[in-house]
C-alpha cells in the first residue's frame, strides 16, 4: 500500500470525508454554484451518511453549460489538429494515473465499491485516455473508385456537442468511456453524473483543463435526473446523447431526443446469461460464476446474473457457489470486505422486493435473501449475497433485471438447451460461456443474441473491444474504434476532375 493511499484511506474513514472535494458545476473552464443556489447531498454507501455536497442544477444551468459547449465547438478547439487533441488525452491519462489513488478512495466513497474494485476502474480510466489519445489521428475516411472522371471520398467529422448521462454504478469508467472518444473525435459535451455520484466526474472535467482542453469543451453539470437530466436530453443545443441507464429511462430519453431527431448511443439494462457446460473446468467456471454476478454487489448492467447449468454438473456446481458466496463478508469499500454495499436505500428495496417475491412465488433460495442489519454493517446499505433457484424460464426472477448480488439459476439437461434458455428473455447485453468443447464455444457466440460473448472468462476484453446490446438492452456501441465513431457524422464528397 502506497503512502498516499494509506493517509486518504485514514483520513476519509477518520473524517468522514475528504478535504478538496469539488461542490458546484464544470462550466466554461471553472467550478460555479448552480443559478438557484440548491445544493444536494452525497451518501457513503458504507456508512449511509453523507460525506459532501454538490451543486443542484436545473436547467438554467444546463443552458449555460450547452451555450459554453457551443461556443467552445467553434473556437480554439476546433482549430486543434488531432494529433494536438491526442496529446493533451495523453497528458490527462498520465495525470489521472499519478492521481489514482485520490480517485479510486473518492469513487468508493461515492458508488460504495471496493477500493480494489475502484482501483480497477481507474486503471482502465488510464488506459481509455491512452487507446483514445492514440486514436484521435487514426480516424481515416475512405476513398470510392467512381472513374476515371471522379474522385469521391468520405470524411469523418465530429458530430458537435454530445451530452453523456453517466449511471451511479461505475460514474469514472463510464464517463471516460464517452468523453475520451468524444475529445479524441473533436467534439465538445455537456455530462451529467448521477445525482447519487457526481465526484469523480467533477475531479475528471478539472483534470482535463489541467492536461490543457480549452474552456468549455468540456462542461459538467450535477443534479437529478427529473430536473438536470430531462433538460439536458431534450436541449435543441445538443447534438447527440450517450445515455446509460435502465430501459423506462432510456425509453423517456429516446421520447425526448425525437423531438429534435438527435442522434443517440443507448446502454441500456441487461438479464446476461452464463452458461456451464458439464465438461468445463470447473475450478474457472466457479471463479468466473462468482465474479461475473458479486462484483460491484451485482450492480452491473452486464452482470452475469443468470446461471444456465448443466443438469450434469448443477450439484457440484452449486454446492461450491454457495459454500464460497456465504464467505463473503459484506463491508465498507475501503476496509476489507468481500462484497460491498448497494449505491442506495432505494436500490436495497429494490432488490429485496425481487427477491421477497420471488420466495412468495417459490422460488427455492439457496443462500442469503436478506438486507443486512444496518447494525451489523456500520449503518451501510448492504445485501446478503443470494442464490435462487428459478421454478421456470417464465418466472420473473429470469426475466427481470435485479440489479443486486442475486444470481438466478436454471438447470437445463443439454447444450441446445442452455443456447434456448440464454436467449429467453428481452434483454441482449452480453454472454458467457464455460466448456473445453470450443466448436461448442463458438457454435453458442454465433447463436447466442448478445453484444458481447465472453469463452471461459467473463468481463474480459477492455478497452479495445466495442461494448453495448441488442433489443432492450440498447443500441450503438461504446469503446474501441466503434465507440470513437459514434461521436462522428461521415460526409461524403464526389469532385468532377
Amino acid at each position: 500500500m502506497t503512502s498516499e493511499r494509506a493517509q486518504l484511506i485514514e483520513e476519509a474513514m477518520r473524517t468522514g470525508t475528504l478535504a478538496g472535494l469539488p461542490g458546484g458545476h464544470f462550466i466554461n473552464g471553472r467550478f460555479v454554484d448552480a443559478v438557484s443556489g440548491r445544493r444536494m447531498e452525497s451518501f457513503d454507501p458504507g456508512n449511509g451518511k453523507p460525506f459532501a455536497t454538490v451543486a443542484a442544477g436545473n436547467a438554467e444551468d444546463i443552458d449555460r453549460a450547452v451555450a459554453a459547449a457551443r461556443a467552445a465547438l467553434s473556437g480554439p478547439w476546433s482549430r486543434l489538429n488531432p494529433a494536438a487533441r491526442g496529446e493533451i488525452l495523453m497528458r490527462a491519462s498520465r495525470l489521472i494515473a499519478e492521481r489514482s489513488a485520490r480517485f479510486a478512495v473518492v469513487e468508493t466513497l461515492d458508488s460504495g465499491k471496493r477500493l480494489s474494485e475502484a482501483e480497477g476502474d481507474v486503471a482502465g480510466v488510464v488506459r481509455a485516455f491512452a487507446y483514445y489519445a492514440g486514436a484521435a489521428d487514426k480516424l481515416y475516411g475512405d476513398s470510392m473508385p467512381l472513374g476515371s472522371d471522379h474522385i469521391g471520398l468520405t470524411i469523418e467529422e465530429p458530430v458537435g456537442v454530445a451530452a453523456q448521462i453517466v449511471p451511479w454504478n461505475y460514474p469514472l469508467s463510464t464517463a471516460a468511456r464517452g468523453i475520451a472518444p468524444a475529445l479524441a473525435a473533436g467534439c465538445t459535451l455537456v455530462v451529467k453524473p448521477a445525482e447519487q455520484t457526481p465526484l469523480t466526474t467533477l475531479m475528471l472535467a478539472e483534470l482535463l483543463q489541467e492536461a490543457g482542453l480549452p474552456e468549455g469543451v468540456l462542461n459538467v453539470v450535477s443534479g437529478t435526473g427529473a430536473e438536470a437530466g430531462s433538460a439536458l436530453v431534450a436541449h435543441p443545443g445538443i447534438d447527440h446523447i450517450t445515455f446509460t441507464g435502465s430501459v423506462a429511462t432510456g425509453q423517456r430519453v429516446m421520447r425526448a431526443a425525437a423531438e429534435h431527431v438527435t442522434r443517440l448511443v443507448l446502454e441500456l439494462g441487461g438479464k446476461s446469461p452464463v452458461v456451464v457446460l458439464g465438461d468445463c473446468d470447473l475450478d474457472a467456471a466457479v471463479d468466473g460464476v462468482l465474479e461475473a454476478i458479486f462484483e460491484n454487489a451485482g450492480q452491473i448492467c452486464s452482470a452475469g446474473s443468470r446461471l444456465i447449468v448443466e443438469q450434469t454438473i448443477a450439484e457440484r456446481l452449486l454446492d461450491r457457489l454457495v459454500g464460497r458466496a456465504e464467505l463473503l463478508r459484506p463491508g465498507h469499500g475501503l476496509g476489507e470486505a468481500g462484497i460491498g454495499p448497494i449505491n442506495s436505500p432505494a436500490q436495497l428495496s429494490r432488490v429485496a422486493a425481487h427477491v421477497e417475491r420471488a420466495r412468495a412465488a417459490g422460488n427455492r433460495i439457496l443462500t442469503g435473501g436478506g438486507i443486512v442489519p444496518p447494525e451489523d454493517c456500520g449503518g451501510g446499505w448492504f445485501y446478503r449475497p443470494t442464490i435462487v433457484l428459478a421454478r421456470g424460464a417464465d418466472d420473473p426472477l429470469v426475466q427481470e433485471e435485479i440489479f443486486g448480488p442475486v444470481l438466478t439459476v436454471q438447470i437445463v439437461p443439454d447444450f441446445e438447451a442452455a443456447v434456448t434458455a440464454a436467449n429467453a428473455t428481452s434483454f441482449a447485453l452480453v454472454a458467457g460461456i464455460y466448456t473445453r468443447d470450443h466448436a461448442k464455444a463458438w457454435r453458442f457466440a454465433r447463436a447466442v443474441d448478445a453484444g458481447q460473448v465472453y469463452i471461459n472468462e467473463f468481463f474480459a476484453g477492455g478497452v479495445a473491444m466495442p461494448f453495448g446490446g441488442n433489443r432492450k438492452s440498447g443500441f450503438g456501441r461504446a469503446k474501441g474504434m466503434a465507440g470513437l465513431r459514434s461521436y462522428c457524422k461521415l460526409k461524403s464528397v464526389v469532385a468532377r476532375i
